[in-house]
């Protein structure tokens, strides 16, 4: 396979539909879970603060190994460690199907999240190895629509099971998909050699612990634990992360990826990735209190007005792509954030009484403010990197996603506690803060000379 031309069609359609599919999953999977936890608490006899265990459980894992797993990526091939994480995904979800307890379902969450890391973890990188270098794109635009189709649906797919079967099967509907994923990717998935460099076993446990720490106390904080508790958490994970940074500048192909932040177009991509996720974790945790609460709407209604946000994405993620493959990733994405600015604020100074339209349209503008920032903002992350270290740039996509979303959740929670009136007004203030930053940061890539993609290494 020559890696600058891409798979031969039709073994292309094949490889990016596996790709797909295992998105799909892992997207899906978070969703539906936050939706079946009162009924899988009721269920399990389990207090709801307890079954929070079932949502944090599995983000914990994926968000402490993504860099791990990247860098295995890089060492043995994307292919193997995707193909690794979708088998042990597909298995864990029967695992929470029988789980007859809160505690073995929690199990099999981290377990399926570890999973779900293996299919995040690379699935860019392999998506440069599917896509011709000048339709990189397109490819990524697919990685991105999909994420906005399984953010869509997953509320609906998991009132439509719950509301003919019991909890179990939430996680039972991923077995056959994932057995057909597997089967598909067994043949189509592109083979990539790796490198022989032994693998840092201990960078990969100071990753677990600087980040596992970290997540754990921004999380706390905005949950309102002992403050003491949070900081000493702080404190410990900044002491591991100094000896881990000055380990990870005497490797050559280091886990945390230095070399690339070392780069300024990747750096400033990683920065704008991870303001704009943060923007956008802040508007959709806060706004169903905003339509709820303060313009009286339904459960139903909130879910129908929240729809036009990702839906739009659907649409305008490919244009992105295309555009993407021709012009200036910091353009494009600093007019994209500047339309999520504004989509925020104009949901920030919303009347007392809006219609339905008044709130659909706003969420239609952010919608395709973040889908033309998201797709060029990736490629250039992706991009940037040399070949031999795609893995490391696709972790570090996913890694800035996550971490973005965990802070922005983070900080709701802390508003709400601060000034629960008026927070979710507050939050959507911040949130336009947060992306206008981003718009900021995105345009500053213009300043840069582009980097020219490294040739095969691989």
């Amino acid at each position: 396979m020559n890696p600058e031309h891409g798979l031969p069609l039709p073994q292309r359609y094949w490889a990016i539909l596996v790709v797909a599919l295992g998105i799909t999953l892992a997207v899906l999977d978070g969703a539906i879970a936050n939706v079946a936890l009162p009924t899988i608490a009721r269920n399990l006899h389990a207090t709801p603060a307890d079954s929070i265990w079932v949502v944090n459980a599995y983000q914990l894992a994926i968000t402490i190994s993504l860099l791990p797993l990247a860098s295995l990526g890089d060492r043995i091939g994307y292919r193997r460690v995707y193909m690794s994480g979708l088998a042990l995904f597909t298995v864990a979800s029967f695992g929470c199907a029988l789980s007859g307890s809160l505690a073995s379902l929690a199990i099999m969450r981290v377990v399926q999240g570890f999973g779900a890391a293996g299919i995040m973890s690379v699935n860019t990188a392999l998506v440069r190895m599917i896509y011709p270098s000048d339709h990189l794109g397109r490819g990524i635009s697919i990685n991105a629509s999909v994420v906005a189709i399984s953010s869509v649906i997953g509320p609906t797919v998991a009132s439509g099971v719950l509301a003919i079967a019991p909890w179990p099967w939430l996680f039972a509907i991923n077995v056959p998909i994932g057995v057909a994923a597997f089967a598909l990717g067994w043949r189509s998935l592109p083979r990539t050699p790796g490198h022989r460099r032994p693998y840092d076993f201990l960078s990969a446990l100071m990753n677990a612990a600087v980040f596992g720490l970290a997540i754990t106390a921004i999380d706390g904080l905005g949950h309102g634990e002992h403050r003491p508790y949070v900081a000493a958490e702080l404190i410990v994970a900044g002491a591991i992360g100094y000896f881990f940074v000055k380990r990870q500048l005497t490797q050559t192909a280091p886990l945390l990826p230095v070399d690339l932040l070392k780069i300024p177009v990747f750096s400033l991509s990683v920065a704008t990735s991870f303001c704009s996720f943060t923007a956008q974790m802040l508007a959709f945790v806060s706004l169903p209190f905003l339509l709820q609460n303060a313009f009286g709407m339904t459960q139903v209604m909130t879910g129908f007005l929240m729809t036009p946000w990702p839906l739009v994405i659907v649409f305008i993620a490919p244009l992105a792509g295309i555009l993407s493959d021709k012009y200036s990733a910091g353009v494009l994405g600093g007019v994209g954030l500047a339309i999520m600015t504004a989509g925020l604020l104009l949901l920030a100074t919303t009347g007392a009484h809006p219609s339905p339209f008044d709130i659909a349209w706003r969420m239609a503008v952010c919608g395709l403010g973040f889908g033309l920032f998201q797709t060029p903002n990736n490629r250039q992350m992706l991009s940037s990197a040399a070949r031999d270290r795609s893995g490391a740039a696709s972790g570090m996509l996913s890694t800035a996603r996550l971490s973005g979303q965990t802070l922005g959740a983070a900080l709701v929670a802390l508003i709400f506690g601060l000034a629960p009136q008026q927070g979710a007004t507050i939050a959507l203030i911040v949130a336009a803060l947060f992306a206008a930053a981003a718009a900021v940061v995105s345009m500053m890539r213009l300043t840069q000379h582009k980097v020219p993609e490294t040739p095969a290494s691989v």
